[in-house]
């Protein structure tokens, strides 16, 4: 399955992405996390039977020591991802 989430809170300027990046990758995520115009940060993930919705999410909450989340609105998308989680700008 392949999901949109918006992640919101205090989630730019703090390292947020890049912590997301690291996480998911190591996870073995595919997808992409970028900043939006309204403060916002869009990751966007393929997920399998190994690589659940529900751990992704963990990841998102989790985020970097000097960020914070109040929100994640998450729906699914058509697009999916196989070469690896990135930062998009």
């Amino acid at each position: 399955m392949n999901y949109q989430c918006i992640v919101s809170g205090r989630v730019q300027g703090v390292f947020y992405r890049a912590s997301i990046q690291n996480m998911a990758a190591r996870a073995g995520y595919s997808g992409y996390v970028k900043n939006l115009p309204d403060g916002n940060v869009e990751a966007c993930v393929t997920t399998d039977e190994q690589h659940t919705l529900e751990q992704f999410l963990d990841i998102l909450k989790k985020g970097s020591k000097y960020s914070w989340v109040d929100n994640i609105n998450t729906r699914p998308i058509e697009e999916s991802f196989s070469n690896g989680f990135l930062i998009r700008y």
